[in-house]
């Protein structure tokens, strides 16, 4: 051991050299988007069963409601980001090449291209673009 470290405690060597101290904020935001998910997924299921033998022009008709488009917003930012929460702790954890870097990129550029794709639909049906 070199200079000052040869006097310190182990406990005083690991401090600094550890984890980045983003674990908790992960996970609780994890916890946070799957109790957001719990209602609005509830919300999506029933309305997709009640408008199961709907034509094209009534479920384009709910859907440019103010109401049920911003639920479908908010369960688009839902459940991509818990996706990507979610596949990113997959990845760390059983990934360890320099694919790792790669699959953490993809995941999020998925994750973010596609609700923003889906925000974007749900604004041109209501705006009817």
């Amino acid at each position: 051991m070199m200079g000052r470290y040869k006097f310190l405690s182990s406990p005083g060597r690991a401090k600094g050299s550890g984890s980045a101290h983003t674990g908790f904020g992960h996970w609780w935001t994890e916890r946070i988007t799957a109790v957001a998910l719990l209602p609005l997924s509830v919300w999506f299921a029933a309305s997709i069963i009640a408008h199961s033998g709907s034509d094209y022009q009534a479920f384009i008709n709910w859907l440019s409601s103010p109401i049920v488009a911003v639920l479908m917003v908010l369960l688009l930012i839902a459940v991509f980001w818990h996706m990507a929460l979610g596949l990113q702790v997959v990845i760390e954890d059983y990934v360890h090449s320099s694919a790792k870097i790669w699959s953490l990129l993809i995941v999020r550029l998925v994750c973010f291209t596609m609700p923003v794709a889906g925000i974007l639909a749900v604004l041109s049906i209501i705006f009817g673009v």
